[in-house]
């Protein structure tokens, strides 16, 4: 009995010593979850808390902003030490005035990172930060370099050079019958104001354009076109109001700077032309806001090649014109101007866009008379 009970008991013992080795080292560790050395504690707060970080990085951005700029690195809290790295070697064309040591640390930190970007990448450290900021932008100076095209020279009118009141007969042709029909052209000067009238006529029958209005340094100024055959429409050019009214009921139209209207168009072209006879050469455009009773249009002549005309009246000589259409449903209108009649129509053919055409030739000229 003995020699069986006593391996167990030496069993029993060893187990009780090992039992109290363990609570002994047990009752000896800490109770919180901390590490057993201080001073690894206090560092590990300082990472987690401390901003000291971004106040040193500011002023080495200053210091250094003509470098290219190094990519930020943001710290993990677990990442040990919170010392800020040391800065990178500098570069051997850095001068002393740019090394860490210099009184740029002492400068605020740079708030606007885009100002650092516009600046060059190689200012002299000798110009204030104003002129180096200032570099990257356009010289003002290129832009007056560039020379300026040749400004065209004012149209010249003359009141002296405009012809005296006459009447011109004309002969009419047209395609649409097999006969010829009367025209005659009313002009009559007044010194400062004038009055036009185109009548066209047959068995009695009329259709009549008249253009009034003044006669000013820069030209004719109309103040009013009507067009009647069996009933009148008008347009009225109001000058106070830059428009021009309608009694048609169309809408109003912006009334442009030397506006004329279908018949003073052709007299302020002889008078421009004889107050400037060399002026307009061949192949020279001129562009001209042109009013008729419903509507307004920009016209645009073509000065052509001076022409001889076999005409009912005689012989002459005469500068052709030409307005091209625009729009589909426009009229080609060709006009002949002669010096020999101070410039006056002595031709005027008008074509449609079916291919109707009517042809005017001058055939007499008469005194304008009094009024009728």
């Amino acid at each position: 009995m003995p020699a069986t009970r006593s391996p167990f008991l030496r069993w029993l013992i060893l187990s009780v010593i090992v039992l109290l080795v363990h609570l002994a080292l047990l009752q000896s560790m800490p109770t919180s979850i901390m590490p057993a050395n201080p001073t690894a504690a206090t560092t590990l707060t300082f990472e987690t808390r401390s901003l000291d970080a971004p106040s040193t990085v500011a002023p080495l951005l200053a210091s250094h902003k003509v470098h290219k700029p190094r990519p930020k690195v943001v710290a993990h809290p677990s990442v040990q030490p919170a010392v800020a790295p040391p800065e990178p070697p500098i570069p051997v064309t850095q001068t002393a005035a740019e090394t860490p040591s210099s009184p740029a640390l002492d400068q605020p930190p740079i708030n606007n990172a885009n100002e650092v970007a516009a600046t060059p990448a190689t200012p002299s450290t000798s110009e204030p930060e104003s002129t180096h900021a200032n570099a990257a932008e356009p010289e003002p100076q290129q832009d007056a370099m560039a020379p300026s095209p040749p400004r065209e020279a004012p149209l010249r009118f003359n009141k002296q050079s405009l012809s005296a009141s006459k009447k011109l007969i004309y002969t009419l042709k047209t395609n649409k019958f097999p006969f010829t029909l009367n025209a005659e052209l009313l002009w009559r000067n007044q010194g400062d104001s004038y009055n036009a009238r185109l009548r066209y006529s047959a068995f009695g029958i009329a259709r009549v354009q008249t253009s009034q209005g003044q006669i000013t340094d820069a030209g004719l100024a109309p103040e009013r076109f009507s067009d009647k055959y069996r009933s009148e429409v008008a347009a009225h050019f109001n000058y106070d109001q830059h428009k021009v009214t309608f009694s048609a009921n169309t809408p109003d139209a912006p009334l442009l700077d030397g506006a004329q209207d279908r018949l003073s168009v052709l007299l302020q072209l002889g008078g421009l032309m004889a107050s400037e006879p060399t002026r307009y050469a061949s192949g020279s455009t001129f562009t001209i806001q042109t009013v008729g009773a419903r509507s307004a249009d920009m016209w645009l002549f073509t000065f052509l090649l001076t022409e001889k005309l076999e005409l009912p009246g005689g012989t002459v000589l005469a500068v052709k014109l030409e307005r091209i259409p625009r729009e589909p449903y426009d009229q080609k209108v060709e006009v002949w101007l002669s010096p020999d009649l101070d410039y006056l129509p002595v031709r005027i053919r008008m074509t449609e866009t079916n291919g109707d055409s009517a042809d005017q030739q001058w055939s007499a000229t008469e005194s304008a008379g009094g009024a009728d």
